[in-house]
């Protein structure tokens, strides 16, 4: 007797067990635009404040979405993620820092 098959489609583009993960989704993509606009203005040395400052958060949503994370795409893209936001905010740091001559 044949059984069908069936195969659940994922539904997440980062989840393997086809459950949801909307908080792990939702920090993996505010870790990867803050890393893309942290490694982006880190190439321009007047936009010293942005690339700190969201290399800075970039860093500390994407070390909390590694905590919480659950699969391995997941855990994958976090990391591009991180690392692009530490790019960032080491150059936004040796530009002129958090602060940038506005404290003093």
């Amino acid at each position: 007797m044949a059984q069908a098959v069936r195969r659940q489609s994922p539904v997440s583009l980062f989840s393997t067990d086809g459950k949801p993960h909307p908080v792990q989704d939702t920090l993996l993509a505010v870790t990867l635009v803050l890393g893309a606009v942290a490694f982006v203005s880190a190439m321009f040395y007047n936009l010293h404040l942005l690339s700190s400052w969201a290399g800075l958060v970039g860093i500390l949503t994407g070390a909390y979405g590694q905590f919480i994370s659950v699969t391995t795409r997941e855990r994958f893209a976090l990391i591009i993620g991180l690392g692009a936001s530490g790019f960032g905010f080491f150059l936004g740091m040796a530009h002129g820092g958090l602060f940038g001559g506005l404290l003093g």
